[in-house]
């Protein structure tokens, strides 16, 4: 979902660091949700998946990521069962479709209790 910024940012490190981001507050979220493979975080594509798990949903909606426009509808349905898991309002999941907003709400995702 995320690895467009690594290639694509205004620079390589900025892209990274936001990975490493991304990645970082995901591996926090499934370990607190008890989630399995929570390692997944790291791994593009993966990440999905485990996305998908911690909502509660099927692995088999990360198949659903690859079509154009459903993906960003997927989005913030997976987002707002994270939230949900978290025990967090789900409006958080609306947020995630934001500019940098949503490199906010991944941490208060992450490391709110």
């Amino acid at each position: 979902m995320w690895n467009w910024v690594v290639s694509y940012g205004p620079n390589p490190f900025w892209g990274l660091a936001v990975y490493v981001w991304l990645a970082l507050t995901l591996y926090v979220i499934a370990n607190k949700t008890d989630t399995r493979n929570s390692w997944l975080a790291w791994i593009p594509i993966a990440n999905l998946y485990l996305m998908c798990k911690v909502a509660g949903r099927s692995g088999w909606w990360t198949i659903l990521f690859f079509i154009p426009l459903v993906n960003l509808v997927l989005g913030v349905i997976i987002w707002m069962g994270i939230a949900r898991a978290r025990n967090q309002p789900s409006w958080l999941g609306i947020l995630m479709i934001i500019p940098i907003v949503n490199l906010i709400t991944l941490g208060i995702l992450a490391f709110s209790e």
